[in-house]
Parts: C-alpha cells; sequence; structure tokens
C-alpha cells in the first residue's frame, strides 16, 4: 500500500456507466476517493469513457458486458490487472475484477440477484458463491493487504434490512445466503462498515419504487471486506446516502456508494 496519510477506499453499484457518468464525475471529484470498485455499469469494454475518468485523475480497468452486469475499478494510482472474470462462471456474466496496487490486492465483485427461491437462478448464486469462495481461498493466502468490494445481493443480518427479522427466509434473506456469505467472510474478511457502526439499521439499497428511499426500506447489500491487515488500518466507514438522492437533473443509482478510509501503512 502507499505510504500517503490516508487511502479512501469505495464502491457503488451505479446501475448504468452512461446513465451515471455525470453523477459519478460530480462524486469522485467532491468526495476524492483513491481507489473505487463500480458495478453494474452495463457496457463493453470498448466503449467505456475511459477519458472521462483519466481528465479528472482516474486510471480505470474494466470488464464489462453490454446491457447487463459489468464491473470496474477506477484508481488514482497505477494499478495492474490480476483478473478479469470468476473462473469456472464466466457463462453468469462479467462479475469480477481483482488488480494490484502495490502490494494491496484490490477486487471487486457484483454478485448475482437470485430472483426468487424458487427460481433456477437462485441455485446459479449459490454456486456461484462457491466459485468466489473458492477463488478467494486459492489467491489470497499470500497474508498480504487485501480487500473484496461490490454488491453481494445478501443481507447478513435482520439489522440490515428494514424488514428486520421479518424478513428472515426470503430472498436476500434466506438461510442458504447468509450461509455462503459466512462462508466468504471466515477466509479472515472482515466488514469494516460494522467495524465502525455496530448493529445500527443502516442501508445502501432502497428500491425505486414505492417512495422506498424516503421510507428508508432499504437493505444493505454493498460492502467493503478487509483482511485482518485491512481491518487494522480502518479508521472509519460510512453509507454515501447523500449520493442515492437526485443532483439536479442527475438521476442516481438505486444504491448508495460505500466508504471505507484507511490509516497510513507505516
Amino acid at each position: 500500500m502507499r505510504s500517503s496519510s490516508e487511502l479512501k477506499i469505495a464502491t457503488w453499484n451505479v446501475n448504468g456507466i452512461r446513465a451515471r457518468l455525470e453523477l459519478i464525475l460530480l462524486w469522485l471529484q467532491d468526495r476524492k476517493p483513491d481507489l473505487i470498485g463500480l458495478q453494474e455499469i452495463k457496457i463493453v469494454d470498448n466503449e467505456f469513457p475511459h477519458e472521462e475518468f483519466e481528465r479528472i485523475g482516474y486510471q480505470a480497468i474494466t470488464h464489462g458486458q453490454k446491457s447487463w452486469n459489468g464491473v470496474a475499478i477506477l484508481s488514482r494510482e497505477p494499478i495492474d490487472l490480476v483478473q478479469q472474470g470468476l473462473p469456472g462462471e464466466e457463462e453468469n456474466g462479467s462479475r469480477f475484477l481483482s488488480v494490484r496496487q502495490n502490494d494491496l490486492l484490490f477486487a471487486t465483485a457484483y454478485c448475482p440477484n437470485g430472483k426468487d427461491l424458487k427460481h433456477p437462478d437462485y441455485r446459479r448464486k449459490l454456486t456461484w458463491f462457491k466459485s468466489l469462495i473458492s477463488h478467494w481461498e486459492t489467491n489470497n493466502s499470500s497474508g498480504q493487504p487485501a480487500i473484496i468490494c461490490g454488491d453481494f445481493n445478501i443481507v447478513p443480518q435482520p439489522y440490515d434490512s428494514w424488514r428486520g427479522e421479518a424478513g428472515d427466509g426470503t430472498m436476500f434473506h434466506s438461510l442458504e445466503e447468509r450461509t455462503v456469505m459466512k462462508e466468504l467472510m471466515d477466509l479472515g474478511l472482515i466488514d469494516l462498515y460494522r467495524l465502525h457502526n455496530s448493529n445500527d439499521p443502516n442501508f445502501s439499497w432502497w428500491d425505486y419504487r414505492g417512495g422506498s428511499f424516503h421510507r428508508n426500506h432499504g437493505l444493505r447489500i454493498d460492502f467493503i471486506l478487509g483482511n485482518k491487515d485491512i481491518a487494522n488500518l480502518c479508521t472509519n466507514a460510512l453509507i454515501d446516502r447523500d449520493y442515492r438522492k437526485k443532483k439536479g437533473e442527475l438521476t442516481a443509482s438505486d444504491h448508495a456508494p460505500v466508504i471505507a478510509e484507511l490509516s497510513a501503512n507505516d
């Protein structure tokens, strides 16, 4: 990791890079994060607007897909591609990307939604998670700093849902989903938001419909997960609700950015 006083990490499901470009650029210049994982960019690699991000000082590496899915990593410091796509899960779309910045491994993931507990996509979601767990376990045994962030489409605990315990057993809240999420976390990953915000009912996604944001009927499904080396450096983490709101004529994603701040690695 770099030796400057602070490293600001972020993750954001932007729900379409074309629809959200001006808002993302505004947010980057306002919040000034250093290393960002983006999900649902919904654009192929050769159409990604690299020049717009370079103009304000960000390098981008992408794993895009037309109209659906797609992930990208933005950085103010040089980054090198490590893995583009989750091995064995290519048919499930462009959902995983990892890079290295000095000794830091940084990955972003857009995990499958699953649609419904009885839908075939639900079983595919669980299988995809098993592939993610296997990949992370195999490729992160070096003991170096590591982060995986993104939209995991799972509610880990009842207090991560506006429905509380009433949501238990339903889509995103099922025991099987929570079990695979725990298996990933058990590889030595720590939820940086929960590290600093205990059990407060704060959310990162709100449906566009039914006034969900204004009623605060949301879910916390977007996470920044770090290993012990990262957790020891994390000084703060927050959900940037202000950028779930419309900014003038700029419409918001249905997700809010999540930000974590790390102190120097001295």
